[in-house]
C-alpha cells in the first residue's frame, strides 16, 4: 500500500488538493468593582452559600476552580501592557504559535531536496500525513488536559514536544525517521494551538482580548507566505534541514520566558490516585476517537489521488471511521464526567453554532488557499514559490481585517456584528473568482483575494471571544479545542472534496479534445504543463484547467452560505464593563434550569 499524498509538494499535492444550556454559569465580561469592596464581599458570601446548599454535579475528582470575579481580577492584575514582562510573554506565546504556523507550509519548497537526500518519492505523502494524523487525534485531547492540568506547564510540555519533532526532522539519518519527527511535531502542535489562546486568557481582560486574538489571525496569515519563501531560501542556500532547525532556538527563548513570566493561578484538585488521572482524561473515548480522526483523514488524502474513491481501501477506512466515531459518541453520551467532548457543553447554542461557524470558514479559507495557487500555477505559468507571492493581497487583507474587527469588536462591545459580515464579503470575492479566466488581469485577480481574506480576517477570530463570553471557565478549553479541530476538519474535508470537483472537471474538459490523453496530463501537475503539453493543445488545457478550478470556488461560495446561516445562531454577549453581571451572582437553581433546558 503507497503512502498517502499529503505533501504540500507543488505539483503533487496542490493538483489533489439557546438551548443555553451552559448559560454562561460564570461571567466572561468583566467584573468591573462597581458597587465597592462591601458589595464584592456580599458577591462572594452570596456564592458561598449557594455552593454549600447545592453540590457540584462535577464528579469530586474534578473540582477546577470557578472563573468569577477572582478569575477575572486575576486579568486585571496581569494586564501591564506598560510592561516589558507582559509583552514577553504576549510575544513568546505568539511566537510559539508562529513556529506551528510556519511549520506547515516552510515544507512546501524542500519537499524535492528532502526526497533526493533520502531517495524516498514513495514517502512523499508521509511527510503531511503524519503531522495531520497526530494534530487532528490529539487536538481535544489537549482541550481536556488543559481543563485539570496546569496551563504553563502543559504549554511548555507542547512547545517541547514540538522542538524534540523539529528535531528528529533535523536531524533525521532516514525517511522514516524524518516521518517520526512529523508525527511528535503535530502532536506538540495540537497541544500550542490550544494553550496559545488558553495562555492569553488570564494576561488579558476580556473587553482587550479582541486586538490580541487578532494577532492569531495575523500570525496564520504571515506565515503561509513566508514560509515558502524561508523554505525555499534555506533549501536552495543552506540545507533543508534548516526548515527544523530555525524552531529549536526560537522555541527554546519563548519557553524560558514562560517559565519564569507566565504565572496563572493553579486547578486545584484533590489528591488523587493514577488510576482517577486517568480515567478524567477520558481514555474508553480516546480509544475510539484516534483510530476514528486516523481512518478519516488518510482516507480523505488518499481518495481522488493515491486510490479512486471506489476503492476498497478507502470504503474500509470509512466503515471503520463511522463505527468507532459513532462509538465515541456513545461514549460521550454515555460517560458525561469524564467526556472529552461533554455533551451539555456541544449542545450549548452558541458553543455549537461556533463549532460549525469554524468548520465551514476552515473548509472555504482552504480551498482559497490551496486552489488560486494552483490557479496561477496552472493559466500563467509560475512556480510555487511566486504563486505564493501571488497571493500576498489574500494575506494582506486578512491581517488588516483582522485588527478592524479587533478595533470594532472592542468598541460596541459585541463580536456578532463581525461573524455575519465576515461570510457575506467572502461569498462576494469567491463568487467573483469564479469568473476568472486565463487572460484576466492582475487588478482582478488582486481584488477577488482582497475580498476573500478580508471576510476571512473579519470572522476568523470572533468564534474564540463568542466561547470566551459564553462558557464557564473550565469548559473554555474544551471549547476552544472543539472549535480548532472543526477548522481543521473543514480544511481537510473540502480540500479533498476541491480536488475531486478539479479531478471530475478536468478530466471531462480533456477529454473532449481530440488526440490529447487526458489522464497524462492530469497525472503532470500544474507546474509542468507547459513543459510536457504540446503547444497546439495548450490554449484548450489552459482553459480546461481554468473551468474546474473555477468550479470548487463555486463550493466555496455555498460554504460560506451556510457559515452564514449557523452565525446568526450565535447568541448576542457584550464583553465591554459593566455590561454584564456576574454569572455566578445567579441562583443556583437559575442556573441549573438552564443546563437542564
Amino acid at each position: 500500500m503507497s503512502p498517502p499524498d499529503t505533501s504540500p509538494q507543488p505539483d503533487r499535492q496542490r493538483d489533489r488538493k439557546s438551548t443555553n444550556s451552559l448559560s454562561s454559569t460564570e461571567t466572561h465580561t468583566i467584573a468591573e468593582n462597581v458597587n465597592g469592596p462591601s458589595s464584592e464581599k456580599q458577591d462572594e458570601s452570596r456564592q458561598c452559600q449557594t455552593q454549600q446548599q447545592q453540590p457540584s454535579d462535577e464528579p469530586e475528582v474534578e473540582t477546577p476552580s470557578p472563573q468569577g470575579p477572582a478569575f477575572q481580577q486575576e486579568a486585571m492584575e496581569n494586564y501591564k501592557p506598560k510592561t516589558l514582562k507582559f509583552w514577553l510573554i504576549i510575544v513568546s506565546v505568539f511566537a510559539a504559535m508562529f513556529l506551528v504556523a510556519l511549520d506547515r507550509t516552510i515544507i512546501a519548497t524542500a519537499i524535492p531536496m528532502i526526497t533526493d537526500e533520502f531517495d524516498s518519492l514513495g514517502d512523499i505523502g508521509w511527510y503531511g500525513s503524519a503531522y495531520m494524523l497526530t494534530t487532528a487525534a490529539f487536538q481535544l485531547i489537549f482541550g481536556r488536559i488543559y481543563r485539570f492540568y496546569d496551563l504553563r506547564m502543559t504549554f511548555l510540555g507542547c512547545i517541547l514536544l514540538f522542538e524534540v519533532g523539529s528535531a528528529v526532522c533535523g536531524a533525521a539519518p532516514s525517511s522514516v525517521a524524518f516521518i517520526i519527527g512529523r508525527a511528535i511535531a503535530g502532536i506538540g502542535s495540537a497541544g500550542i494551538m490550544t494553550g496559545s489562546m488558553m495562555a492569553i486568557i488570564p494576561m488579558v481582560p476580556l473587553h482587550k482580548r479582541p486586538m490580541f486574538q487578532s494577532m492569531f489571525g495575523m500570525v496564520f496569515g504571515i506565515s503561509s507566505v513566508a514560509g515558502p519563501l524561508i523554505g525555499g531560501a534555506f533549501a536552495g542556500r543552506a540545507t533543508w534541514r534548516w526548515c527544523f532547525y530555525m524552531n529549536l532556538p526560537i522555541g527554546a527563548v519563548a519557553s524560558v520566558f514562560l517559565l519564569f513570566f507566565l504565572k496563572v493561578s493553579k486547578q486545584k484538585h484533590e489528591s488523587v490516585p493514577v488510576s482517577k488521572h486517568i480515567t478524567r482524561l477520558d481514555p474508553l473515548g480516546t480509544f475510539f476517537f484516534v483510530p476514528s480522526m486516523i481512518c478519516l483523514i488518510l482516507a480523505l488524502q488518499w481518495g481522488g489521488s493515491t486510490y479512486s474513491w471506489s476503492n476498497w481501501r478507502l470504503i474500509l477506512l470509512f466503515i471503520v471511521f463511522g463505527l468507532t466515531a459513532v462509538a465515541f459518541a456513545v461514549v460521550q453520551v454515555m460517560m458525561p464526567d469524564t467526556a472529552t467532548i461533554p455533551v451539555k457543553v456541544i449542545k450549548q447554542r452558541t458553543m455549537l453554532a461556533c463549532a460549525w461557524v469554524m468548520f465551514f470558514i476552515g473548509g472555504a479559507m482552504m480551498l482559497a488557499v490551496y486552489y488560486i495557487p494552483l490557479w496561477f500555477q496552472a493559466t500563467k505559468g509560475v512556480d510555487p514559490v511566486k504563486s505564493g507571492i501571488y497571493t500576498i493581497p489574500l494575506v494582506l487583507s486578512l491581517v488588516v481585517a483582522s485588527i478592524l474587527s479587533a478595533a470594532f469588536t472592542q468598541r460596541i462591545g459585541y463580536y456578532v456584528p463581525s461573524m455575519i459580515v465576515c461570510p457575506c464579503i467572502m461569498a462576494i470575492g469567491e463568487g467573483l473568482l469564479t469568473t476568472l479566466t486565463p487572460s484576466t488581469g492582475s487588478s482582478h485577480w488582486i481584488a477577488y483575494q482582497f475580498l476573500v481574506g478580508f471576510g476571512v480576517g473579519l470572522g476568523m477570530q470572533t468564534a474564540g471571544l463568542a466561547i470566551q463570553a459564553t462558557l464557564p471557565k473550565e469548559h473554555i478549553p474544551t471549547g476552544i479545542s472543539i472549535t480548532f479541530f472543526m477548522q481543521q476538519l473543514g480544511g481537510a474535508i473540502f480540500v479533498s472534496v476541491g480536488q475531486t470537483i478539479l479531478s471530475g472537471r478536468l478530466v471531462d474538459r480533456l477529454s473532449d479534445i481530440p488526440g490529447l490523453d487526458a489522464k497524462a496530463v492530469v497525472n503532470t501537475g500544474a507546474t509542468d504543463l507547459h513543459d510536457v503539453v504540446p503547444a497546439k493543445y495548450m490554449g484548450q488545457v489552459l482553459s480546461a484547467y481554468n473551468y474546474a478550478i473555477t468550479r470548487i470556488f463555486f463550493a466555496a461560495v455555498a460554504l460560506s452560505i451556510v457559515q452564514l446561516l449557523c452565525a446568526l445562531c450565535v447568541e448576542w454577549k457584550s464583553i465591554k464593563q459593566g455590561k454584564q453581571g456576574p454569572a455566578e451572582d445567579k441562583p443556583r437553581e437559575e442556573q441549573q434550569k438552564s443546563e437542564e433546558s
